[in-house]
């Protein structure tokens, strides 16, 4: 019944998807029509085209994963953090909290249901869709119902400002897969009227009249303003997305400024600046190298801002700006997971500071976002490198709970640490496990990390074909060619191993193209259709293989991982091979403290193994020769830990005697007095929770 009303939608879909433009790539190439929603003019078409949400499955570990975090916080967080989001969250109707928590709870919650069928979940998460679809006040605003006084304070409830235009926006983003997931028309007819209501009140009321979360973070508001215009042709809808273009903060501007001598008064300053209309002066000065610097979470969510607007202005510039962002905070602020350090503020890219869940859930989304519009490959291997090191890492294997901050090199966990900006107001518990500990945000919006990714792995294209852009255990379901059904399964143990397969499953021979992603990182890849070997261009890193596609036919993408060193900070450096980076494996022992306070109980990690290590510059030169790669016994269950990780590298290193502290950091080393070398076992960073990742370089004699 499900797949039957899924193509029904897909029907649908593809009358609408007649009124949008192809691209010219797939002009010259076929005129087959797209069976997916596309951009209406004068939007951009964009070269891939989303999926409806549940017309993709994860398989093996992949489905695990999810879960585990139906069973862990994900599918009982109304449980476990019932004070915030339980009954009397504003979003129900109630007198509690009424600001981002609940809706952020709900963005991973909703998605991750519906992957899942897990009907449970289903009933969890549509007590919020329903409560704002059917208390949609007359002048259209949606939302928890504003005060008439100003409420009793709680301890460690938001209560307002609750016509904030931000927590809508996440909303937003919910309503959105929702009818992406049932094509319920109530979604289109409250969204439009919601988005009369937001152009009405803008002019007067501007996004950072209550607060300037919303200013910063108007690039969700602005997707899916497109997205309600692609299926309406609103035309009061691309106005809107002038008004609200031109009241968000103009990240632009400053992705594309350069490093100057400028410094931060303090480490508040990124939320004091003027707000709409924005002072040229001081958005001038303001650049990604500063330290302390604009808002980590904040920039995460910025990175899709330019590239969303992109769509309507078609100025490339904007998706420079973008890349010379992401180029500025690797250089800055980078770690090797493929995360920048963030502790509130922007912080440098030392390896023991922090870097907050937040930034990683935001991050990946706006990944996919700019995906979707650009096509741009390297988008793609940027995502996958954080999601398969930085994002299993600070969750818990059952989900149950999550570090604050994370970072590369961390040897101890503990409410002792003092490496972080935020420690005096987080009662030192950044870096420890818990579920409340450092700041809660992070428990509301963990959960939409994973169900986005897999909800990513595949996407139509606007020439009736299929992409696989993001590689992971699963399989979709769509149409292609002249409407045919294609059911296409993913068999992999990437990112562990270098083999990719896909079997397709058609209603009849079709004449589709096929994307597939070659990452830059692989060394002679091949593709091999029923075992043959096909020559294929990969220009931009996408190759597109055109032909009538069988039943039953076979495809195999080869992609050969090789070992090498990257560089970091002070000239420490790390391993990678393929999308994974390698950190010291290093077992851990685990002590629950409870103080309590409103951080809660929560878990101390200590090392019970030497940890202080450095590589030597022979080894770095001739890594193929010196570093052994073993491939452990694997059946493709969870991977994410030290007892089951996939894969592991041994190779010389020297322990340093002096390295007795994690923030002091040798520099310069030589061999002299370092002993003799020894064998370590490196892990990929993902399995870890204490790590060396990055290492001090020792030169040669």
């Amino acid at each position: 019944m499900r797949k039957d009303f899924y193509f029904r939608w897909s029907i649908v879909l593809f009358f609408i998807g007649l009124f949008s433009c192809n691209s010219e790539s797939s002009q010259k190439k076929t005129t087959l029509q797209p069976h997916y929603l596309n951009n209406r003019a004068p939007l951009r078409p964009n070269p891939y085209l989303e999926l409806p949400l549940g017309s993709i499955k994860p398989n093996g570990w992949l489905k695990e994963q999810l879960e585990r975090m139906a069973s862990g916080m994900t599918g009982n967080l109304d449980i476990v953090y019932s004070e915030v989001v339980g009954e009397r969250n504003g979003w129900l109707g109630g007198d509690g909290d009424g600001w981002e928590r609940g809706p952020y709870w709900i963005d991973g919650l909703l998605p991750l249901a519906f992957i899942l069928e897990d009907e449970e979940l289903k009933g969890k998460a549509m007590k919020w869709v329903n409560w704002t679809l059917t208390h949609q006040a007359e002048s259209g605003y949606i939302g928890p119902v504003p005060f008439e006084e100003d409420p009793t304070p709680e301890a460690g409830i938001q209560k307002g400002p609750r016509k904030d235009w931000w927590p809508k926006m996440v909303m937003l983003k919910v309503l959105k897969q929702y009818y992406q997931a049932t094509n319920d028309a109530r979604v289109i007819e409250v969204l439009t009227k919601y988005f009369h209501y937001q152009l009405n009140e803008l002019p007067s009321h501007p996004l950072d009249e209550l607060s300037f979360w919303a200013n910063r973070r108007a690039g969700d508001n602005l997707e899916v303003i497109y997205w309600l215009y692609n299926i309406t042709g609103d035309q009061k809808l691309l106005e809107l997305g002038e008004l609200v273009q031109e009241q968000t903060f103009p990240w632009q501007k400053v992705f594309e400024s350069e490093p100057n001598d400028y410094v931060f008064a303090d480490i508040w300053e990124y939320n004091q600046g003027k707000r709409y209309p924005y002072e040229p002066a001081e958005i001038s000065r303001l650049n990604l190298a500063q330290v302390p610097g604009l808002h980590t979470v904040n920039v995460a969510q910025g990175l899709k801002q330019p590239v969303v607007y992109y769509q309507k202005s078609g100025d490339p510039s904007a998706v420079n700006s973008v890349k010379n962002a992401l180029a500025m905070l690797k250089e800055y602020h980078g770690q090797p997971q493929g995360m920048y350090g963030g502790d509130e503020p922007l912080h440098g890219n030392s390896p023991v500071q922090g870097i907050e869940f937040c930034s990683i859930s935001e991050e990946m989304f706006s990944l996919e976002t700019i995906l979707k519009i650009t096509g741009d490959a390297s988008f793609a291997d940027l995502l996958e490198k954080i999601t398969y090191n930085a994002l299993p890492t600070q969750a818990s294997d059952d989900f149950t709970s999550r570090q604050y901050f994370q970072a590369a090199n961390q040897v101890v966990l503990s409410d002792e640490m003092d490496f972080s900006y935020e420690t005096e107001h987080h009662g030192g518990t950044d870096f420890v496990f818990g579920e409340l500990t450092g700041y809660p945000c992070c428990t509301t919006n963990m959960h939409q990390s994973w169900p986005k990714f897999v909800q990513n792995l595949f996407y139509a294209t606007p020439d009736a074909g299929v992409a696989a852009l993001l590689y992971g255990p699963s399989s979709v379901e769509l149409l292609v060619g002249n409407g045919e059904k294609l059911q296409l399964t993913e068999t992999t143990g990437f990112p562990f191993r270098e083999s990719v397969q896909f079997e397709l499953n058609l209603s009849a021979t079709s004449d589709f193209p096929f994307h597939l992603r070659i990452p830059n990182w692989a060394v002679n890849p091949t593709i091999l259709i029923n075992g043959e070997s096909v020559a294929f261009d990969h220009t931009n890193g996408i190759a597109i293989i055109q032909r009538a596609w069988k039943d039953g036919d076979q495809v195999e993408l080869k992609l050969p991982m090789q070992l090498k060193s990257s560089t970091w900070y002070e000239g420490m450096v790390a391993i990678e091979r393929g999308p994974l980076v390698y950190s010291l494996k290093i077992e851990g022992e685990t002590k629950t403290k409870d103080r309590n306070d409103r951080f809660r109980a929560f878990q101390e990690v200590y090392p019970l193994d030497p940890w202080n290590y450095g590589l030597i510059e022979s080894t770095l030169n001739d890594l193929e020769s010196l570093v052994e790669v073993q491939e452990n016994p694997w059946d493709g269950s969870y991977p994410w830990n030290l007892e089951s990780s996939p894969i592991q590298l041994t190779l010389p290193a020297y322990q340093i005697p002096s390295w007795k502290l994690i923030n002091e950091v040798p520099i310069g080393l030589k061999l002299e007095n370092l002993g003799e070398s020894r064998e370590v076992v490196l892990v990929p960073y993902g399995t870890t929770t204490l790590r060396i990742t990055e290492f001090p370089f020792i030169k040669s004699e």
